[in-house]
């Protein structure tokens, strides 16, 4: 039996989201940033502070990869860490000046490569493409919570 990797719906999302995230590396590098921040910043874009795991289940990542990120992103000047007022035991975290300043180019280079990606598709087909994954994402989601 031969396996067909090109044929996998699993397999090809997994290195579609791989060749992203690294297209998105060489465009953030230069910056000081990763891809694996995008989804902080975007949670915190807006002004919003929030605890670490409200954060974790906006990126949908495991809470330790959480954490380093944050870390990194702390030692990085990006976001700021807060006593959460409402909670003595947790914090709140929320971008700092000069995370709020990388928003901007952080998501020029995710269109960028989002552009890139959708080259040679059709207005129609890069919609369909997006309500398909949608799809998918909800299938999997409501599989998993269905787990727990």
């Amino acid at each position: 039996m031969n396996f067909d990797r090109t044929r996998s719906t699993g397999y090809m999302t997994n290195w579609a989201a791989r060749m992203f995230a690294r297209a998105i590396d060489v465009r953030l590098r230069p910056l000081g940033l990763s891809s694996g921040y995008m989804p902080v910043i975007f949670a915190l874009a807006n002004g919003a502070a929030l605890s670490q795991r409200a954060l974790t289940e906006a990126a949908s990542i495991e809470q330790p990869t959480m954490a380093a990120t944050l870390s990194r992103m702390q030692r990085d000047g990006l976001v700021e860490k807060r006593p959460d007022p409402r909670d003595g035991r947790s914090a709140l975290y929320s971008l700092s000046p000069l995370g709020m300043e990388r928003t901007t180019q952080v998501r020029e280079a995710g269109q960028a490569v989002n552009k890139t990606a959708m080259e040679g598709l059709n207005e129609a087909e890069r919609e369909l493409f997006l309500a398909s994954l949608a799809v998918v994402v909800h299938n999997l989601e409501k599989s998993l919570a269905d787990r727990d």
